[in-house]
């Protein structure tokens, strides 16, 4: 969970194309502090800790919705988008065919708890639907936490590409100097999830990853989530950076943190 939450700190600067499309910048600027991304992120780990190792997919999506919208109303002001602010406040919120990233980014989790790729597939699927219960919204999330399990399993770039392409029809051919000359904001699923996908499998590592993300500008924060919940699978953290991290949240997310840390350990 670390790589996500690095990821939103150091993509946040430049949200929005605040930066220039580059690699070179400063990797902790005064800017640099967690979003939504985060507090999503953190919200979806704490429900799937919750939830029992067999819960039902109804009972997940419970959790979730439950602990989303708890700290959802706690940090009101992390940047939610305006139908999402909304529906964190609804008495019965129901989901509303969004394809937004907001799927994609808060999915980490449930690349690491589960002991099947099918499983995996499923619990991501049940963290996106509570909101995002749009094809391409349901697609993204899958995508991400599939990603991360794939990863976290040691198979290689090439197959994880593959198994990409082929489950999700996403496209990976494209280079990162290829796709930057023409992106830019975009907060939907099909616009976020390949790219950010691509920023991993052209790093060399961690840093690399995140630093590849933020380069192509528009929705930096979250790029930089999707990619380095993926790079932290694939690659590891060096620990200097966790340091950093620790520095820029509060004793509530890194609680949940913590629990998760612990519980992936176990898994060992």
């Amino acid at each position: 969970m670390y790589g996500a939450i690095l990821g939103d700190i150091i993509g946040s600067p430049f949200e929005f194309d605040r930066g220039k499309q580059t690699k070179d910048f400063e990797l902790f600027s005064k800017g640099c502090t967690f979003t939504d991304d985060t507090i999503m992120t953190v919200a979806v780990a704490e429900a799937l800790l919750t939830a029992e190792r067999d819960s039902t997919v109804a009972d997940i999506e419970t959790l979730v919705t439950y602990f989303m919208q708890g700290w959802g109303r706690n940090y009101l002001y992390a940047g939610y988008g305006g139908r999402f602010r909304f529906w964190l406040m609804e008495n019965n919120p129901k989901p509303y065919e969004s394809f937004g990233n907001g799927s994609a980014m808060r999915v980490s989790a449930a690349g690491w708890l589960y002991d099947s790729i099918e499983r995996t597939r499923e619990v991501a699927r049940a963290t996106a639907n509570v909101s995002h219960n749009h094809p391409e919204g349901l697609k993204g999330a899958e995508a991400v936490a599939s990603a991360i399990y794939l990863a976290r399993n040691e198979l290689d770039k090439k197959e994880i590409k593959e198994y990409i392409e082929k489950e999700f029809d996403y496209e990976l051919d494209r280079t990162l100097d290829e796709i930057r000359p023409y992106f830019c904001m975009n907060e939907t699923c099909q616009k976020t999830v390949p790219e950010a996908i691509t920023a991993f499998l052209e790093a060399k590592d961690f840093e690399d990853a995140v630093r590849n993300a933020v380069s192509l500008g528009g929705d930096t924060d979250t790029l930089g989530a999707i990619t380095g919940s993926i790079a932290e699978a694939y690659f590891g953290i060096p620990m200097n950076l966790i340091d950093e991290c620790n520095k820029r949240i509060d004793i509530n997310i890194r609680g949940v943190v913590d629990r998760f840390e612990l519980a992936v350990k176990k898994k060992k």
